[in-house]
């Protein structure tokens, strides 16, 4: 253990001496010192030692992340006093602000973030709003009245007269309803989404495995198209990408997925004109390839900038409107530079700049977790969004159970809140029913500091179910740590006297 606390130190300094010169907010220098040391110690194959440290009823290490070196530090004056070794050798136990402090910036940058906590459950409900709730000022009043912590506009989406309709109805509402803190809002910036483009007359068939398509550039699509005709007259059907660097660099062999996965294919050869590629799976009753779909290639590296044009017009309203600014395919460092840099132009003096939530999306976010945190959280207070969409199919569905799992211990390392996305009860909100499944995963959301839901018909429903579940996981979970309640369901197996002995 002493080795193993000095080379987690020594490693973590040099970690941290890199990022350094990023961090410019105060308080944050800590936290990153932090997730220096627990990138340290997970380098490092724990499970015997753990088993060894089990065996006598010590920390197994297994819950240090917001503490790492406080956790190295007691287990080892533990073991110290067991083994009547020297006390002036051995690092002092930590004390209570050492151990907890970490779990209390979480708590405080999450309030900060997304509003204070209800009463019942410290997981914040964040909601998509649609486009009706720019003027449906009673659906608003049931949304707050539902106990929304926070709300989400889509800027990939409607226009700024929308958006602004979505504020206001909002505010009116909250007005109405006496609200005693406004509702936060988080404002996501479309980004480079790569999204299909069909010909104007394309064809209207449902496409099956086997099938091959002519992937073009958009720029490409109407020329590609007289010359390719749907696939029952001799040609291929021919589906245009909006970001032609994508194309250039697709090889044969790799996959390109359509539709957030609903259709797999895989490049067969390039031509002219674009690449043709084949469908390797699909819904078994087959599926159309409509325009304006998503498009993902998890085998493909290019460069793209996360910021586009479109984004950087959004801003004029989103900078000085929103509390929180979502980044969508935040990828490296310069990206985070770029926006805050483009941010700074646009808020107004008297305003104090909106939070960064990092949307973690691609391979190469997750690969540049540790230093997008430091270089958003080093100067703005930030949160991290597991976008599970875009991210399983980037790392396939087998791989998005465990990435989830390392985000969020990551993040907790970092002091930094997050937010728990992508089809969380999706078919109670769409058509009124959940399935067993994602009433499981909305009770493992209560990791994060908060979890969204996504537009639907039932969306109150979904609230009203989602906050029951998160009351109820509160006593029983908090991150990592179980909390050991007493199991009401069996308290007849006791009897009253061990009952009251127990208490």
């Amino acid at each position: 253990m002493q080795k193993l606390r000095s080379e987690v130190l020594s490693n973590a300094d040099e970690i941290f001496g890199a990022w350094q010169p990023a961090i410019a907010r105060p308080g944050f220098a800590e936290s990153a010192q932090n997730l220096a040391r627990y990138l340290a110690l997970r380098r490092h194959e724990l499970p015997s030692l753990q088993l060894a440290l089990m065996r006598w009823g010590l920390s197994s290490l297994g819950r240090c992340e917001s503490h790492v070196q406080a956790t190295l530090d007691a287990v080892i004056a533990t073991l110290g006093a067991m083994c009547d070794r020297d006390p002036s050798t051995l690092p002092p136990y930590p004390d209570d602000e050492a151990v907890f402090t970490g779990t209390q910036v979480i708590a405080r940058e999450a309030e900060s973030l997304f509003g204070g906590v209800k009463a019942l459950r410290r997981t914040r409900i964040l909601v998509t709003l649609p486009t009706e709730a720019s003027e449906d000022l009673p659906w608003m009043q049931a949304l707050v009245h539902a106990g929304v912590d926070c709300v989400r506009i889509n800027c990939a989406h409607d226009t700024s007269e929308i958006w602004s309709g979505m504020l206001r109805t909002l505010r009116v509402a909250e007005r109405e309803l006496g609200s005693r803190e406004p509702i936060h809002v988080l404002m996501d910036l479309g980004g480079p989404k790569v999204r299909t483009v069909r010909p104007k007359k394309h064809d209207k068939d449902v496409y099956q495995v086997g099938d091959k398509l002519l992937l073009t550039a958009a720029s490409n699509l109407e020329q590609a198209s007289r010359h390719n005709h749907g696939k029952h007259k001799g040609g291929l059907p021919v589906v245009g990408c909006t970001l032609p660097q994508a194309l250039d660099r697709l090889s044969a062999g790799e996959r390109v997925y359509i539709d957030d996965g609903l259709i797999g294919t895989r490049a067969l050869e390039r031509v002219d004109g674009g690449v043709v590629i084949q469908i390797t799976h699909a819904p078994s009753q087959g599926h159309k390839i409509r325009a304006d779909k998503g498009l993902n290639f998890p085998d493909t590296e290019f460069e793209v900038a996360s910021l586009t044009e479109k984004d950087r017009s959004d801003l004029a309203f989103v900078a000085q409107h929103a509390d929180m600014i979502g980044y969508s395919f935040v990828q490296t460092e310069a990206d985070i530079e770029a926006l805050l840099e483009e941010i700074s132009k646009r808020v107004p003096s008297d305003r104090k700049p909106p939070a960064l939530v990092l949307k973690i999306e691609t391979k190469l976010a997750v690969r540049n977790l540790p230093e997008l945190i430091v270089h958003a959280a080093g100067k703005v207070p930030t949160a991290v969004m597991i976008a599970r969409g875009d991210l399983a199919i980037e790392l396939g569905f087998q791989r998005i159970a465990e990435m989830q799992e390392e985000i969020l211990w990551l993040c907790e390392a970092a002091h930094v809140p997050v937010i728990w996305a992508t089809q969380v009860l999706e078919r109670l909100a769409k058509e009124g029913l959940p399935t067993r499944a994602e009433v499981t995963d909305a009770a493992m959301a209560n990791r994060a500091e908060c979890v969204m839901l996504n537009k639907g018909p039932h969306l109150l429903d979904a609230i009203q179910m989602l906050d029951g579940v998160l009351a109820r996981m509160e006593g029983h979970q908090h991150k990592k740590t179980p909390q050991l309640r007493v199991l009401h369901s069996w308290q007849s197996a006791f009897s009253a006297d061990e009952g009251r002995r127990l208490e």
